[in-house]
């Protein structure tokens, strides 16, 4: 009988949090080994199961390091600068790593590729299995479309949401940007406003909504004349982040040191 794989849950009280907890005691392949949070949460010192009514025997600590420590993975879905210090942690422990993260600048982005020299990594801006076959579908549509069609992105995110646009609408974008042989640096627009002259045909526009308790909706619209096609997404609840984001946790296993993404858990390279 193979053993259930060790996980450790970073954030562990915030909304993802709770949603990887809640899906790690529903699989009998995966065991609760450690509960991270930051010092001064009022979580600290309680089983991380309380709230489920069940006792998982795992109490919520802010003690990176004993978390870590026999542990096979950590899944992070906390801020940018929180995981860089779960990330350097995994390293000297030796533990694999999943980021689901997003709001990264280039130099924590160029820290993670170092890092996964050393330890395996799964980074990805949204662990859905339905946002990871939107991005292929994307890159499919933008080869096809590739004249005529204007490409804007547009997504939705709940209140509490801080950073903008979403990972999962830049990973979008680059998806297209990438078919057409673009940079997404070079040809995106962010919002407009004012008197902003005709529309440049080989620009990828990104639109921002924030309100609510609204999940995670992403639509990829290709407009040309006479016709649009709308590729979208909609997330109506946290399960699927978490349910994707252990099944990157279970391809790490046996995997060397590298950086891996959901195309590769999923096997659509």
């Amino acid at each position: 009988m193979v053993s259930p794989l060790k996980v450790v849950i970073a954030g562990c009280s915030g909304r993802m949090g709770h949603a990887l907890l809640e899906s790690v005691f529903a699989d009998a392949e995966l065991i609760l080994h450690g509960a991270l949070d930051r010092a001064e949460n009022p979580c600290l010192g309680r089983d991380a199961g309380e709230q489920f009514g069940k006792l998982s025997g795992v109490k919520v600590t802010s003690d990176v390091e004993a978390a870590l420590n026999g542990a096979d993975v950590l899944v992070d879905f906390t801020r940018p600068e929180a995981s860089m210090q779960y990330m350097e942690a995994c390293q000297k422990a030796n533990v694999g790593m999943i980021i689901g993260t997003t709001g990264f600048s280039a130099e924590q982005k160029a820290a993670i590729e170092t890092a996964a020299k050393n330890i395996p990594i799964v980074f990805a801006p949204n662990m859905s299995v339905g946002v990871t076959l939107l991005i292929n579908l994307v890159q499919s549509a933008a080869k096809v479309l590739s004249e005529g069609y204007d490409i804007e992105i547009i997504e939705a995110h709940h209140r509490h949401k801080v950073d903008a646009p979403s990972g999962t609408a830049l990973r979008l974008g680059e998806a297209a940007a990438s078919a057409l042989g673009r940079d997404l640096g070079q040809c995106a627009v962010y919002g407009r406003e004012g008197v902003t002259g005709e529309r440049d045909p080989s620009t990828i526009g990104f639109a921002t909504v924030r309100g609510g308790d609204v999940v995670g909706d992403h639509t990829v619209l290709f407009a040309g004349i006479g016709e649009r096609v709308e590729l979208t997404h909609k997330a109506s609840s946290r399960a699927t982040f978490a349910i994707g984001a252990l099944r990157a946790a279970k391809f790490l296993t046996g995997k060397n040191a590298g950086l891996y993404d959901m195309q590769d858990v999923l096997s659509l390279r």
